[in-house]
């Protein structure tokens, strides 16, 4: 996103969190691409005959974001990682209600460093990649934000650094640390 576009989204939360409803409307078109290759992204980890279009996934989430008159908008980090969330949560409510429709879902855990590497990610339970993502967020928040931000939001390392405030560097080491936690949450049994 250039930075006068980045200006201007910011620009129109401050005038959301002002009760400009109009605003909203601005704001859908500037940042709906950026919400589309989130959503793309999300729905390639999706297991085939997923029913949820990623244009289905982006609307839901933005109505969920801009819904909330009680949200107070940071910035546009502030937005995209409370776009990866509110993402995360429509995937997480599908994924129960398959897993209810089919009596457990046949849902199983996955292997992360699969899923992080870029390969097959057919198998991801996001119920279960939730709930180690809650008991993550009690622990260490901030390793939680990354993993939002760079599974869930699909942004590369030097983006996330950008919104959280910190180096590469930082996020990198956060990010391997976050991998190897999960990955141990995942495969204790």
């Amino acid at each position: 996103m250039s930075g006068e576009k980045a200006g201007e989204v910011t620009r129109l939360l401050k005038a959301i969190d002002a009760g400009g409803a109009k605003s909203s409307e601005e704001l859908l078109p500037l940042v709906y691409d950026e919400l589309r290759k989130l959503a793309a992204s999300q729905m390639a980890r999706e297991k085939p005959g997923q029913t949820l279009q990623p244009t289905a996934l982006v609307h839901e989430a933005y109505l969920r974001l801009v819904g909330n008159h009680d949200t107070h908008w940071e910035g546009r980090g502030h937005f995209f990682g409370a776009a990866a969330r509110a993402m995360r949560r429509v995937l997480v409510e599908q994924a129960r209600k398959r897993g209810r429709l089919k009596r457990g879902g046949d849902l199983q855990r996955f292997p992360l460093h699969d899923v992080v590497d870029g390969k097959s990610v057919n198998d991801v339970d996001f119920v279960v990649l939730d709930e180690a993502l809650r008991r993550m967020e009690m622990e260490d928040e901030r390793m939680a934000r990354v993993v939002m931000l760079r599974f869930f939001a699909g942004l590369s390392v030097e983006d996330t650094a950008e919104i959280m405030g910190a180096s590469p560097m930082t996020v990198k080491r956060e990010w391997s640390c976050a991998k190897a936690w999960l990955y141990d949450e995942l495969h204790t049994d």
